[in-house]
């Protein structure tokens, strides 16, 4: 598949929840030609106020955003892949630091927002995901 974006040329998300050797869910943006990724170690917020770890993660190819099934034992992420939400997404505001975007999924929808933030310990690839409205 060379193209995942709808007829309208917007955008994609995609939410998979991954049991892997922790259950999680891999937030997926597709930006600048891959999915950007997140690793959200509890189910994305749906209501305001309620904010989630994500931790950056490798680039993945577009034709990933379809990917349902099991990874073997002994391979990177070994476990059970499945799409719990996607759809298109709509861009706000991109830069280094904050991402802004409108989400249109079946479980997703409004505002939502992943914010970068420096912990204690100095790693640079943790951010905060939460719904805005």
């Amino acid at each position: 598949m060379k193209n995942n974006q709808n007829k309208n040329n917007y955008p994609i998300f995609v939410v998979q929840k991954h049991n892997a050797s922790h259950l999680h869910y891999d937030f997926r943006l597709e930006r600048e030609g891959v999915l950007k990724s997140w690793a959200i170690p509890k189910e994305p917020p749906k209501a305001p106020g309620i904010k989630r770890l994500a931790i950056e993660v490798d680039d993945h190819t577009l034709d990933y955003a379809n990917f349902e099934g099991e990874i073997p034992k002994g391979h990177y992420g070994a476990g059970r892949v499945e799409i719990w939400d996607r759809g298109r997404y709509d861009p706000i505001k991109l830069d280094e630091r904050e991402i802004v975007f409108d989400l249109h999924g079946k479980r997703l929808t409004g505002r939502y927002c992943l914010l970068k933030f420096t912990p204690k310990d100095g790693k640079g690839n943790t951010w905060l995901f939460f719904k805005k409205s």
